[in-house]
């Protein structure tokens, strides 16, 4: 991770944001240094996206400002990705890179005796824009993006998200504003992504909710509360712990103001002859206290799901089941068996089929062999962000209650304001319109509005984009006390590792495994694998013919070789007859009285002979797999 250098690339000084009656900045102050490598928290609608815009150039405050060190180059990931449908992935992309772009035209331009010449190459130089066709290339296999060809209007919404993210990228800028750039990323995407910002050169700020990625990636973590930033030192844990160490010191601050408050107003109490001129600045003392706001205090949430009905013995079981989609195989018979209590996550690169497996378990996919059948007490939920659109007219109240004020739960009944209370929507803005939400609140007013329906098999694909960290545990918290059945899809590598029991992993060219444990734990099993296929090939190899760099013809024998080989029958012969010769030793009857004494040097002795035999009969399966190859 890059130092900083205390070059002051942007200063945002007393920044001031008002949507309505609710203030989402008040006098925000940030200062961002070159090696900066900042990540941003904050509740869904505090501001944080509305900061980053405004960062970006693309918004203004109501009052404040911004200054930019002369000739700053930046770079913006919004949440939402905008652009003319009718250009290409590749066109798009490279719109990111206009400034590198920019400065090799006027490069190319230049006569040979130009006094810029030298300047301008060191700014090349600097962008590393010699080398942006690689850079552009290298983000487009990392990050997953579509073809090039492709226009921006045929993608859907995670395909855009990945070819936006790849146009932030590629120009090297010297700040880089990032907006939830592990939405639709698949982990080994997410994984690479967070190598490249710790070792990116510039600064970055960065909104996510992947706390590994969190973990991994910053120096330093900004929270946006009330309107205003706090600066931690340190990654996502470190933040926790002073984050916690400031909340206490804050409670502690207000338990004195209150116990002050209350020994005051009873002096005050005491009438007008307490209230001396020289007691004034006592009762001014006071009016100043009273009047001094204490910490704000988070709306409580609950985030809760309605208590699932009952599951038979069988929930859904998946039979040898197949799947082949456009020609490709996704899925190679995969059997598998939910039961009641499971959580299972399934994991896997973006376009191996984690949807399709879903839509086979809620049998809106038949596959293409195989079988699925359900338990007769099986009731779905499915959480599909994707395909359920909110109406930005409406309110949240009218969005949620579809026509009743009430909702069923468990074996009673609550009123739709209560429920909307406890997935963290003050009453004052139930009856806004959804528009004026934030990214993040349409996410969890969509939880709301789906999990109201209830049902014992949750479904959820990607529950987590979008989400604020408080609301993540909430969400975390309230699946691990669902007592049906779960199934999700998710790359967010810290909630798998929280909510899963076990995991479902597609690895690729339709192969699906079943693991039991939680994310981490499949991936240990993973790595063992691997290991021990590799283990498995290498004698494989060993047999294998060898090729020589600069010819197909097969290799011969050396003399020397040749001469090994020659030598070998006799040799396996004498290892074999020195492991029959100790094997007697050990059946004479009489052995513990000749030989007792040298019981475990003849043990030793055996072992290695048996060794020799083994090492001698590979070898020369070796030798004479060249020699018939080589036709000698």
């Amino acid at each position: 991770m890059s130092q900083p250098t205390h070059i002051t690339l942007l200063d945002a000084a007393d920044i001031q944001v008002r949507f309505n009656d609710n203030e989402v900045l008040k006098s925000a102050s940030l200062t961002i240094r070159d090696g900066d490598h900042l990540g941003m928290v904050g509740r869904n609608g505090c501001g944080k996206s509305t900061f980053l815009k405004i960062l970006a150039g693309l918004t203004q405050p109501d009052a404040g400002e911004i200054t930019r060190r002369t000739g700053l180059v930046t770079g913006y990931l919004p949440q939402d990705m905008e652009g003319a449908a009718e250009a290409t992935v590749m066109d798009t992309i490279r719109n990111g890179a206009a400034h590198s772009m920019q400065l090799l035209a006027e490069y190319e331009t230049l006569a040979a005796d130009s006094s810029r010449q030298s300047d301008l190459e060191q700014q090349i130089a600097a962008a590393d824009a010699w080398n942006i066709d690689t850079r552009i290339k290298t983000a487009m296999t990392h990050l997953n993006a579509p073809e090039p060809k492709r226009l921006i209007g045929t993608l859907s919404g995670g395909e855009k998200r990945r070819v936006a993210l790849c146009r932030a990228i590629v120009s090297n800028p010297d700040l880089l504003i990032l907006d939830e750039p592990t939405n639709h990323l698949d982990t080994d995407s997410i994984e690479w992504m967070a190598e490249f910002l710790k070792k990116y050169r510039g600064a970055f700020l960065v909104t996510t909710h992947d706390r590994y990625f969190l973990d991994e990636i910053c120096n330093h973590i900004v929270e946006l509360q009330s309107g205003r930033f706090y600066l931690h030192k340190g990654n996502y844990s470190d933040y926790l712990e002073s984050n916690l160490a400031r909340m206490e010191n804050e409670q502690a601050l207000e338990l004195k103001r209150k116990r002050f408050l209350r020994r005051e107003l009873d002096w005050i109490r005491r009438g007008p002859k307490a209230r001396t001129t020289k007691a004034k600045f006592r009762v001014d003392k006071f009016h100043g206290i009273k009047n001094t706001q204490g910490p704000d205090k988070d709306l409580e949430m609950e985030l809760i799901i309605p208590p699932p009905g009952q599951l038979a013995n069988r929930v859904v079981d998946l039979i040898n089941v197949e799947l082949e989609l456009g020609g490709q195989k996704l899925i190679n018979r995969f059997d598998f068996n939910f039961e009641a209590g499971m959580r299972i996550g399934i994991c896997g690169r973006n376009g191996l089929g984690k949807t399709s497996l879903l839509r086979i378990v809620l049998g809106q996919l038949k596959p293409t062999g195989g079988s699925r059948k359900v338990g007769v007490l099986t009731e779905f939920n499915y959480v599909d962000q994707e395909r359920i659109q909110l109406d930005p007219e409406k309110t949240l109240l009218e969005e949620v209650a579809e026509g009743s004020d009430m909702i069923d739960f468990g074996n009673g009944r609550l009123a739709i304001r209560a429920y909307l209370q406890r997935f963290g929507f003050n009453p004052k803005r139930i009856n806004m319109k959804v528009k004026s939400l934030s990214g993040g609140e349409k996410s969890r007013l969509l939880l709301a509005r789906i999990l109201k329906h209830g049902g014992n098999f949750l479904i959820l694909d990607e529950p987590t984009n979008d989400l604020d960290l408080p609301t993540l545990r909430l969400l975390e918290e309230a699946l691990l006390a669902f007592s049906g059945c779960v199934l999700v899809v998710s790359h967010d590598r810290y909630f798998l590792n929280r909510v899963c029991t076990g995991i479902i992993a597609f690895e690729g060219d339709g192969q699906v495994v079943y693991n039991e444990g939680d994310y981490e734990y499949y991936r240990e099993k993973l790595a063992e694998r691997k290991e021990h296929l590799a283990k498995r090939e290498e004698p494989a190899k060993a047999k294998a013919k060898p090729v020589t760099a600069n010819t197909a013809k097969p290799r011969k024998l050396t003399w020397k070789e040749k001469k090994e080989l020659e030598g070998m029958e006799e040799a396996i012969l004498a290892a074999e007859e020195e492991v029959t010769r100790i094997e007697g030793l050990f059946a004479d009857p009489k052995f513990h009285s000749k030989h007792g004494n040298k019981t475990s040097e003849l043990t030793f002795e055996m072992e290695q002979a048996k060794n020799k035999a083994a090492e001698l009969y590979t070898r020369w399966e070796e030798l004479e797999a060249i020699r018939q190859d080589a036709g000698q």
